[in-house]
């Protein structure tokens, strides 16, 4: 029996808790006052003798602010509380009453003291909380009291505190669930009860936190407290350390940090309650076939760094062997009487651990690193530690895999940052360009950039598949949308000129008319934009007002609305049309064109990309030095040459089919450019794409940014026409292979018999093109 001997007042409301409390075993006579005649005679019998040792001893009865009395009256003490502290179970419970919501302990069970009580018998302060933050958690509970006692709202109790206290035998801590009884605490009203009604409660219970709105409906000075709260801990050290290591070890990077394993291997220190416990994670290299570093500076293993040799005949790989077929933990209690090789034996002392657990990591089938336990001392680590060790080993099995898996995530961000999306032919070689500058970087070299990459010997090939004349047909559609918008507000603006003599009016009117006489002669660049803008700012606002105040111009106002996009705000309806047609062509080319590309690369893996505009452009390269370990012949570049011309004769065949469907009746051409010759391409990072290398290749790019332009010589004659393919070549020998393409194309009955041979006008920068130009059967 532990007891406070000095005396103690009332404790006073602070301003994070602010109710009055005051000491007082009222509650508890109480309880055994009605229990006098209680059914069991035993329990009778004890009540009615703690009433008759009560009724001598007036000093229990009211508040107690002499905390002395305690001391002198010991016996009646231990007797009233026997109901909440049972005798049987009083050594080994962690139990102690305390004056209602405060810290001071007037009896406890001698393992409360140990655990959470000081020298002055007041509760020690949580690592894990501060005295405000613990003054607000319990004002929260005295709140839940008063509407449970004072209205009879029984709200759910807000769950288990958890206080991490020091333990001094261990030189750590340790982690206990709280459970707070306020049974023997009573709640007295000061004054006049405030009122609350059922809407009031239900708000309070949904803002638990809201300390501001329980303080007005509630005020605290309305509130005392009388009696005490007895408090019962639990020791829930392993759950909330297994808790902790499961948070700790899903987080990224954990494995990286050396300071962050520091943490981890506390927390086990105070789960094995060895505080001299060490932590060695070694993660394994399948491909090696070998135990290795997390990144090239950090090696969290204790006893793999050690270990020069690691080959099949080391003490180390049979251990290891012996461990992947056994499945189990290796325990070694004593490592000196251990039955293990002796060169292993020699390591582990070497480095002064005496008594050793190691555990593999597995995850699935794969064994992904191994775990290692340490102490400096014999026995601390035996067969009693393996059920520990399993909770936990899964966890540290998943943040070995998932830091395999980051490394090669900053290789990828890497790939992202310095580069861009990268096809899938690529990606090996940009893959091989981010790990050296990974480990660059990891050296210490924060200088380091990216290193060049480049393709060399590969061969280009570009088509386009563009819709004839969409840039005029844009312009059409915008002008017909344009002159229908301000044919229909003219019309309200005339209609209103009938029931409004406005100045305004007669100059909007004469703005419109003005814009449309124009708009029949052609649209400028900028009209769209500036009558739309005018449209909405002047004209609409109007509209606004007319309807409001003249209900005769509803009807034609009205009508204006209807034609209006109410997405867009704007007269959309050839544009709509326009652009439709516009989707569905590239949509239909694109969809046909992805889903040959994907077989085409089955042929032989290639770099492939493709644009959308008013049609579709394609670009492929493709070489030896763009794959990995795959052998390149010129049959493949010749396959992929005649699959592109296939490709174009069916884009040809399904873009005329979907003609008659188009809400606008649009053609599109089709264009293919022949380039026989290997060039380089090398990746620009600042413009992150693609691009030719040396001075010589770059008229290649020349060429495919202005041949679809081209004309044909002496006729002016647009080269690329509905219902065709236009092939253009600089070198005869280009085209004789492509002769033999298209023989093979006309006798499978896929194109016309005839074949146009053409010479070009000179583009920009560009002389001496030809072409082939041949129609497809439709």
């Amino acid at each position: 029996m532990l007891r406070e001997p000095t005396a103690r007042p009332i404790i006073a409301p602070s301003l994070a808790f602010p109710f009055k409390t005051t000491l007082s075993l009222e509650p508890i006579i109480s309880y055994w006052q009605a229990r006098e005649n209680d059914p069991n005679p035993g329990v009778a019998l004890l009540a009615r003798s703690i009433g008759e040792q009560v009724a001598a001893a007036p000093w229990c009865r009211g508040p107690i602010t002499d905390l002395s009395v305690l001391d002198c009256s010991c016996d009646l003490v231990e007797t009233l509380l026997m109901a909440v502290f049972p005798p049987a179970s009083f050594l080994s419970d962690i139990s102690g009453a305390v004056a209602p919501f405060q810290r001071l302990s007037f009896y406890h069970t001698p393992k409360f003291a140990e655990v959470l009580l000081n020298a002055n018998k007041t509760v020690k302060q949580p690592l894990n909380f501060d005295p405000r933050t613990m003054d607000i958690y319990m004002a929260r509970m005295v709140y839940q009291l008063i509407l449970d006692k004072v209205y009879g709202v029984d709200l759910p109790l807000q769950g288990t505190i958890i206080f991490t206290v020091p333990d001094y035998n261990i030189g750590s801590y340790r982690h206990y669930g709280v459970g707070y009884t306020s049974t023997f605490v009573d709640v007295r009203v000061v004054g006049e009860k405030p009122e609350l009604t059922p809407e009031q409660i239900e708000f309070l219970s949904h803002n638990l936190h809201r300390a501001d709105l329980w303080h007005e409906l509630l005020p605290p000075e309305r509130f005392e407290l009388e009696g005490f709260n007895i408090l019962h801990l639990v020791d829930v050290t392993e759950q909330e350390i297994l808790s902790e290591l499961k948070y700790d070890l899903l987080e990224r990077d954990v494995l990286q940090a050396s300071d962050r394993l520091e943490q981890i291997q506390e927390k086990l220190r105070v789960l094995f309650g060895r505080p001299f416990l060490q932590l060695g994670i070694a993660a394994y290299d399948e491909k090696k076939q070998a135990f290795v570093d997390f990144g090239r500076k950090i090696n969290h293993s204790f006893l793999t760094k050690q270990l020069n040799n690691q080959d099949s005949g080391s003490g180390f790989r049979r251990i290891y062997n012996q461990l992947l077929q056994d499945r189990q933990p290796l325990v070694l209690q004593n490592v000196e009487q251990a039955d293990i090789p002796d060169d292993l034996r020699e390591q582990i002392l070497g480095i002064g651990i005496k008594s050793t657990i190691l555990a593999l990591l597995p995850y699935g089938d794969d064994t992904v690193g191994l775990l290692e336990l340490g102490s400096p001392n014999v026995g601390d680590l035996d067969e009693f530690c393996i059920e520990k060790v399993q909770q936990f080993v899964p966890l540290f099995a998943v943040a070995v895999k998932r830091n395999s898996e980051e490394i090669q995530t900053r290789v990828q961000a890497i790939i992202k940052e310095k580069f861009t999306a990268i096809h899938p032919t690529m990606e090996w070689r940009f893959t091989d360009a981010a790990l050296n500058l990974l480990n660059k970087l990891e050296d210490g070299n924060k200088n380091a950039e990216m290193e060049a990459i480049v393709f060399h010997d590969v061969y280009p090939l570009h088509g386009a598949s563009d819709i004839r004349g969409s840039s005029t047909a844009r312009n059409e559609a915008i002008q017909g949308d344009l002159i229908e918008h301000l044919t229909l507000a003219n019309k309200v603006l005339k209609k209103a000129s009938e029931f409004q003599q406005l100045p305004i009016l007669d100059e909007l009117k004469f703005y419109v008319n003005k814009n449309l006489r124009r708009l029949r002669q052609g649209i400028l660049t900028g009209d769209e934009v500036s009558i739309f803008e005018s449209l909405k700012t002047e004209v609409e606002p109007l509209f606004e007002y007319l309807s409001n105040n003249t209900p005769e111009l509803r009807p034609v106002i009205a009508q204006y609305w209807s034609n209006i996009d109410p997405e867009l705000g704007i007269l959309y309806k050839r544009r709509k049309d326009f652009e439709q047609s516009v989707t569905l062509l590239n949509d239909t080319v694109s969809d046909y064109l992805d889903e040959e590309e994907a077989k085409a690369q089955q042929m032989f893996p290639h770099y492939f990309q493709r644009f959308k505009t008013d049609g579709v452009e394609h670009n492929i390269y493709v070489g030896g030095s763009l794959v990995e370990n795959k052998p390149f012949d010129l049959v493949f570049l010749k396959n992929l040459r005649l699959w592109q011309l296939l490709v174009t004769v069916e884009i040809t065949r399904r873009t005329a089919a979907l003609k008659p469907k188009l809400a606008v009746p649009l053609d599109t051409t089709q264009l293919i450019l022949i380039h026989g010759q290997p060039l380089s391409i090398r990746f620009r990072q600042d413009e992150r794409q693609f691009d030719v290398d040396g001075a010589y290749n770059i008229r290649y790019e020349i060429i495919k940014k202005r041949v679809d332009k081209a004309t044909v010589l002496g006729t002016g004659e647009r080269l690329t026409q509905p219902g065709k393919i236009a092939l253009v070549y600089a070198q005869l020998r280009e085209a004789a292979e492509y002769m033999e393409y298209i023989d093979y194309l006309q006798d499978r009955g896929l194109l016309e018999p005839e074949v146009e041979e053409l010479e070009l006008e000179e583009l920009q920068g560009v002389k001496g093109l030809l072409a082939l130009r041949v129609t497809v059967k439709l």
